[in-house]
């Protein structure tokens, strides 16, 4: 067993260094995808609490679009469908608009949920105190609201990671496209779609982990009021 070991070890060698650097482009586009999916979330969570009614049809509407229809066609819809109209992006512009924006939706819904979730007689308490509406939002509204949405948050973050696979139909080389070349090039897919599988696995693993720890310190400075 030891000697197949390294002798897989040995047939994986030369492949290394290209998971490492597929591994590299998950994580870029991973992480500018989630930092547009948040502020696309907030956006819309708030834009569905707002007195406009355009802003929570369009609030709305946007959220049901999305969530109704593949992530794949919307990466298309960037990347194939927008330059019939002159508007052309590179493959990892689009990539990371394709993501961030189907995420946002998710986000949307996730935020507006943990602002629910903030007993009404806090923000009531703020506005007898004179607190402007801006300063009930950061001070009371959006603290506990985090910390009710921050494992939906997280949940979606590595749902992005693992979006980060569809990338490979518009040429981007992440882990998945890199996985098809050099299987296709040594006929043995098996190994190294297990080797893909393992590294989304770590990479996932490692949000999971973060979310886990933040999640804890946000619980012990900022509890939860339940109202009883």
């Amino acid at each position: 067993m030891l000697d197949g070991v390294i002798e897989w070890g040995i047939f994986f060698k030369p492949y290394a260094p290209g998971f490492l650097s597929a591994s590299l482009t998950v994580i870029i586009i991973s992480s500018l995808s989630i930092m547009l999916s948040w502020l696309v979330g907030a956006f819309l969570a708030l834009g569905q609490s707002s007195d406009r009614k355009y802003l929570v049809l369009f609030c709305k509407l946007y959220i049901w679009f999305i969530r109704g229809t593949p992530a794949l066609i919307l990466v298309f819809l960037i990347f194939f469908g927008l330059p019939q109209f002159g508007i052309r992006f590179s493959p990892y512009t689009a990539g990371i608009l394709a993501i961030g924006l189907n995420g946002g939706a998710f986000v949307g819904e996730i935020v507006r949920g943990g602002l629910q979730s903030v007993p009404s007689r806090q923000l009531q308490a703020g506005q007898a105190l004179g607190l402007s509406y801006w300063r009930i939002l950061w001070r009371i509204h959006l603290p506990q609201a985090m910390c009710a949405s921050l494992p939906g948050l997280v949940g979606e973050a590595v749902a992005i990671i693992k979006n980060t696979s569809l990338l490979s139909t518009i040429t981007i080389v992440e882990i998945t496209l890199y996985a098809q070349i050099a299987s296709a090039a040594t006929f043995k897919p098996f190994d190294f779609f297990i080797a893909s599988a393992a590294c989304y696995l770590v990479l996932t693993s490692a949000v999971m982990l973060i979310g886990k720890r933040v999640e804890r310190r946000l619980n012990a400075h900022i509890p939860i009021y339940t109202g009883a």
